[in-house]
């Protein structure tokens, strides 16, 4: 994946309860403390949290964008009707000239992140080529940049209770349109999104 770049160069301090935390495989609830940012209503999958920080695609929010758009400007001949007409996501505020793909079935390309055992987050073009051809993994969500966080930073904001965290679903991330997932994510934790106020602490 190369070089992380994270969205805010801050160093935070751990303390031991937040070091055992592993989010990879996790949503990411935007919080209303999160309403000023380019996070605002989002809803996030991380797809690596390590000590050298996380990764993760916001998969609620869309451009003016689909995939035939997408391999046009890349001038990939697109014969795949079923996914042509996908919208393309904002993954993130980083990199948003690279596309990301994450998909299912994991499989075999050129640079994967297997993000658990049935997902996998690939960066490479070889999968792109592959969907268009109507070879590639039948469930994909394809985003421009992603969401990065430095070391310590994801514990200090879930600290902060700008977030809630619930284990990921493919459900709502492959069989459920944009605008959906957010409250389906929500539902996970038995709460109704539109009564969530800002008191509500972290999951």
């Amino acid at each position: 994946m190369g070089k992380r770049q994270p969205v805010y160069n801050r160093e935070y301090g751990n303390s031991p309860s937040m070091q055992s935390i592993n989010l990879t495989h996790h949503f990411l609830i935007a919080m209303p403390a999160m309403a000023e940012t380019c996070f605002s209503k989002t809803l996030t999958y991380i797809c690596e949290h390590n000590e050298q920080g996380a990764l993760g695609i916001v998969i609620n929010r869309t451009f003016d964008l689909t995939l035939e758009n997408l391999f046009d400007q890349l001038e990939i001949p697109c014969i795949n009707s079923l996914l042509k007409g996908l919208p393309v996501l904002f993954g993130g505020p980083v990199q948003l000239d690279r596309g990301f793909v994450l998909h299912h079935p994991t499989g075999d390309w050129q640079s994967t992140l297997s993000t658990s055992h049935e997902l996998g987050l690939t960066t490479s073009l070889d999968i792109l080529q592959a969907i268009a051809n109507g070879e590639g993994p039948k469930q994909v969500l394809v985003t421009l940049g992603y969401s990065g966080w430095a070391p310590g930073q994801i514990e200090h904001e879930l600290a902060q209770n700008d977030w809630l965290t619930v284990r990921a679903s493919p459900r709502i991330m492959f069989e459920l349109m944009p605008d959906e997932r957010l409250p389906a994510a929500m539902q996970l934790l038995g709460i109704d999104f539109s009564s969530l106020s800002g008191e509500v602490g972290h999951a």
